[in-house]
């Protein structure tokens, strides 16, 4: 008798961009892969089929007939998408353009021309760590727990000084990285692998804007920064022991 397969929901993914061409070979790719495929092609439509079908994951294009992209996200991030990751396609590939769509709520940014099959590969790995994210090691204690910082690791949820932090799901999984290894120095490289489940292909852009993002938002100083440092030429390490940010418990 055969071993049965232990069965897993089919992941939706909704596909938004004005450029026919690159929709359907994202659909084919992804399509290839296993995943319920929903498409856009316009801002407006996309709200709504989102909100309809609460896809798992959104591959967004930046500039849209309509609506632009990031209107598009941020209006997605206030409903029902809150933590749904959020993956920006653009032909723009300028550091600035880059930091505004992840500052403004993109959990990835790919640049076109892009190859279909890193595309699903990036797409995978952001699934991944979202069913995992919620399921911290048993022996792990439920909140980390900083002077001044809490991590709440079951709930999802940052506290500084007792009051929330509003995180977008990519900075609460960085910040978890560093907490859980207080100390350690993380490689761009490997930090990038740890929270985004794919090589950076020495491009890290991301990665820095998120570190950026996560210290205006937990750093008493952001730009002397005590929780989150920089080892230069090096990476980042979480340091609970600097100055006010002392471990407890």
């Amino acid at each position: 008798m055969e071993d049965e397969e232990v069965s897993r929901p089919t992941a939706g993914i909704l596909v938004v961009d004005d450029e026919r061409e690159i929709t359907e070979l994202i659909r084919l790719y992804l399509e290839r892969e296993g995943f319920a495929v929903h498409t856009s092609d316009n801002g407006i439509d996309a709200i709504r089929i989102a909100e309809t079908v609460s896809p798992d994951l959104i591959i967004l294009d930046v500039s849209l007939g309509g609506a632009d992209g990031i209107e598009v996200c941020r209006t997605l991030r206030q409903g029902s998408c809150a933590n749904v990751p959020i993956l920006f396609l653009s032909c723009k590939s300028e550091d600035a353009d880059i930091i505004y769509g992840l500052t403004e709520g993109g959990d990835d940014y790919v640049t076109k021309p892009f190859s279909p099959s890193q595309l699903v590969a990036r797409v995978q790995a952001h699934l991944r760590r979202r069913r995992t994210r919620e399921r911290p090691p048993e022996d792990e204690q439920p909140v980390l727990n900083f002077s001044g910082l809490e991590i709440d690791l079951k709930r999802l949820e940052v506290r500084r000084g007792g009051e929330p932090v509003p995180l977008s799901v990519k900075e609460f999984e960085l910040l978890t990285v560093l907490a859980r290894q207080p100390n350690r120095v993380f490689p761009l490289d490997e930090l990038y692998r740890l929270v985004w489940h794919t090589d950076s292909m020495g491009d890290t852009r991301t990665l820095m804007v998120h570190v950026s993002n996560l210290r205006k938002k937990i750093e008493p100083d952001p730009a002397n920064p005590v929780f989150i440092q920089t080892v230069r030429g090096f990476g980042y390490r979480f340091a609970p022991d600097s100055g006010c940010a002392r471990a407890e418990g």
